[in-house]
């Protein structure tokens, strides 16, 4: 039997005020625990760009889908380079049919998807010589095709925050930025064929604008993972941006002595990349959590630590780059984030089966 008095308004605000502290309690360890929990994520670029491949591509997401991951990045180019088309073995890169295909299958993968464009997927169309391509117009198709507002493709999205929202920068909805467990990540639209750099008029005005919103967004997310208190931070694009041509001179030669009779030239060769990479040192020597520099571009797995400090002319040991495979190697590389690890990232070349080399049945 319930007494007048246990029902009381005085003791039920009371009873009440506990019940909420403790369920804030709860959500808020709940919250810690998923903070500290380790996660992964999938990296893939470069792919697919033949017909051939366009079959291991559907191995690939196979695999994928089978994996427990958070989300899946695609680094860029996602169909054939235009001077490289073949339309006996080549599905005709640069066009709106294409991208529906493209779209169809990152629909399918169950993971959240965040892409970032690729030379292939527009600077290197006017090398089409089955049809004139102007590239501007091909980025704006680009643009309206992958980038929905404030979310990630894929069966199951996440909320995505894209430098559009900045009105300076309204074009650039393919610059985008979230965070996970405490981590926090960013695409910036760099892509090969030099950034679509020293072409035509139109073509520099293009880079110029668009190098300098890269290096705004750079510059924004470094500062923001500082304001957060992020444990790290993961930079993603599509092109390699050659940090070998960047550090000292014995570092260049080191790196050439791996091929018989090459040396590094004398005086360095300036790129499109050169502002990226002194903005990057740049942020670097005042940050010191883990930093991972993803990419595509030139098809060669590998990590290394490939930054120098302009002030000690040493390597940044919290800077890695990671490249993920391309075509022809349909395969991806596994990026696992575990706050345990005082290094933050671990990363494992996941081969797919079906798509090796030396499978007999090919």
């Amino acid at each position: 039997m319930f007494h007048s008095h246990e029902l009381s308004p005085g003791r039920m605000g009371r009873s009440f005020a506990l019940l909420a502290a403790l369920c804030l309690s709860w959500l808020g360890t709940t919250s810690a625990q998923a903070q500290d929990r380790a996660f992964a994520f999938a990296l893939i670029g470069d792919m697919p760009y033949s017909k051939a491949e366009e079959k291991e591509f559907a191995n690939l997401i196979a695999a994928v889908n089978s994996a427990d991951l958070a989300f899946l990045v695609h680094v860029g180019d996602m169909q054939n380079d235009g001077r490289r088309y073949n339309p006996t073995t080549d599905s005709m890169p640069c066009t709106e049919d294409y991208d529906k295909w493209l779209l169809q299958m990152f629909q399918s993968i169950r993971h959240p998807v965040v892409i970032t464009p690729g030379d292939n997927d527009w600077t290197d169309c006017h090398f089409l010589t089955t049809r004139q391509v102007d590239p501007l117009d091909r980025l704006a198709k680009v643009r309206a095709t992958f980038f929905p507002a404030g979310k990630s493709l894929g069966q199951r999205s996440i909320t995505v925050e894209s430098q559009a929202k900045d009105p300076q920068y309204a074009k650039f909805v393919e610059n985008l930025r979230w965070s996970m467990g405490g981590v926090m990540f960013a695409t910036l639209h760099i892509v090969g064929s030099n950034d679509n750099c020293c072409r035509t008029p139109e073509m520099d005005m293009e880079y110029r604008e668009r190098k300098s919103a890269n290096i705004a967004w750079m510059r924004a997310t470094f500062a923001k993972a500082k304001t957060d208190g992020s444990r790290g931070l993961v930079l993603m694009t599509q092109a390699n941006p050659f940090f070998e041509n960047h550090g000292p001179q014995g570092s260049k030669n080191t790196y050439l002595n791996m091929i018989v009779g090459a040396k590094a030239p004398e005086q360095k060769q300036p790129s499109a990349f050169d502002d990226y990479i002194a903005a990057l040192a740049e942020e670097m020597e005042s940050y010191d959590k883990p930093v991972a520099y993803l990419h595509g571009d030139t098809h060669r797995f590998r990590i290394d630590h490939s930054l120098f400090s302009a002030k000690s002319n040493r390597r940044f040991e919290n800077f890695i780059r990671v490249e993920t495979y391309g075509s022809p190697d349909i395969h991806w590389v596994k990026v696992t984030v575990d706050p345990a690890d005082p290094m933050l990232f671990r990363f494992d070349a996941q081969i797919v089966p079906a798509n090796v080399a030396n499978r007999r049945d090919k």
